[in-house]
């Protein structure tokens, strides 16, 4: 789940082991360069923490970053289904 604090979204996810990790962040660099919003983001082993804030709107959260944090949902979503 998404929280809001300090002007930014932020989210823990975590995975079954790092090489899903790796996946997931593949695949939200994939979009994040598509939509030309890149995430802060790090990560040890199975955990990813991400922060999402528009830089050109004086670093507040804006549509792009509910954007963003939606089709981020999607993918982790997707990838621990099963």
């Amino acid at each position: 789940m998404w929280k809001e604090e300090d002007n930014k979204l932020h989210r823990s996810l975590t995975f079954k082991d790092f090489k899903q990790a790796m996946t997931f962040m593949q695949k939200v660099a994939d979009v994040a360069e598509e939509m030309d919003h890149h995430p802060w983001w790090s990560n040890v082993y199975n955990k990813i923490e991400i922060e999402l804030t528009t830089h050109d709107a004086s670093n507040t959260v804006t549509k792009r970053d509910l954007k963003l944090a939606q089709r981020i949902d999607e993918i982790y979503d997707q990838m621990t289904a099963s």
